[in-house]
């Protein structure tokens, strides 16, 4: 017996009562077709099975329909957020996403941007700012899109998405002076962020008076069991902090279940702060005083930027999504 044939375009439009010409306009973009054809076209895909031929459909045209997402890891991330949202947002505009790893040291960020413009993405989507010039110039001579986020560098190698790491690390030194903290120690994971963050901290609470903040570094990527580590650190302190600046809310959640496992309280006796408010940030107890930024909207912009290439309009090399120090039990 040989095998059932796969349904196809054809059969689509014989369901449908529409030309193959339609279908086809439809399946490459739902939006040029009237909304009653194009329920009848999905009512007919439904119906029949008909699956589209996407790699055809990028021969014909000049998209592939492919968005290559490149972040650290997926472990206890930042961006876990993000990158969800984007994801489900660019599925719903009709592309897929290929979603890799390049170690959070990004050691294997070439081999991933290499497979990206192997596989002609429309798109490269990187968390984080590139560093490396070679890397930063390679991708600068594809005729693909290059979208950085989670960063706002001068000079983006396409589109940068983000905020400034240094402006957050002196808004929350504006913060902490402003809720009376005198003595702030800084936990920073070993990262361009979180240098930056830390860098901005510290100008600010100099520049307002302030003593040279202590701080500790840690490795990447922030886990838990660094704020334990991290809370031990103190006692080799010459004083001990009266505020814990860390780099991260996992860092922050470990550091005050440490110091209350010790009978201390927060932030009565040692305050804490986090970095990327995440959902735990709000669910211990005390919540966790973090700076927000909106996974979501970054999400959208990225959206935004994608449809206007793709109409071949101009697109703004910087677009700053900002950020806010959300204030809660911990400081």
């Amino acid at each position: 017996m040989s095998a059932p044939r796969a349904p196809r375009l054809d059969d689509v439009a014989l369901q449908a009562g529409v030309s193959a010409a339609t279908v086809s306009r439809f399946v490459n973009n739902p939006d040029v077709v009237a909304p009653a054809t194009a329920e009848r076209i999905r009512s007919a895909i439904a119906a029949t099975g008909y699956v589209p031929n996407m790699a055809a459909g990028a021969l014909a045209g000049s998209r592939s329909r492919l968005i290559a997402a490149l972040v650290p890891d997926i472990a206890q991330s930042l961006f876990n957020d993000t990158v969800e949202a984007m994801i489900e947002k660019l599925a719903e505009e009709g592309n897929s996403v290929v979603l890799a790893l390049t170690g959070s040291d990004n050691n294997r960020l070439d081999a991933e941007i290499n497979m990206a413009l192997a596989r002609r993405v429309d798109a490269i989507i990187l968390t984080g700012i590139v560093s490396d010039p070679e890397t930063r110039e390679r991708l600068r001579a594809h005729p693909v899109t290059v979208i950085e986020t989670w960063g706002l560098p001068d000079d983006p190698i396409d589109v940068a998405i983000g905020f400034s790491h240094r402006a957050a690390g002196e808004e929350m030194a504006r913060f902490l002076r402003g809720r009376g903290y005198r003595r702030p120690h800084l936990v920073v994971p070993r990262s361009t962020r979180s240098e930056r963050r830390a860098t901005g901290f510290v100008e600010r609470w100099l520049r307002d008076g302030g003593p040279e903040p202590t701080r500790l570094e840690v490795n990447v990527p922030s886990h838990f069991g660094q704020g334990r580590l991290s809370f031990r650190a103190l006692s080799d302190l010459e004083e001990m902090p009266d505020v814990v600046v860390c780099g991260s809310d996992w860092i922050a959640q470990g550091l005050i279940v440490e110091a209350q496992a010790v009978g201390m309280r927060v932030p009565d006796q040692l305050a804490v702060t986090g970095f990327g408010n995440l959902r735990l940030a709000g669910d211990m107890r005390p919540t966790i005083t973090s700076v927000d930024v909106d996974g979501s909207h970054i999400a959208r912009e990225v959206i935004r930027v994608l449809r206007a290439r793709a109409a071949g309009e101009a697109v703004e090399p910087r677009i700053d999504v900002g950020f806010r120090v959300i204030a809660r039990e911990s400081a």
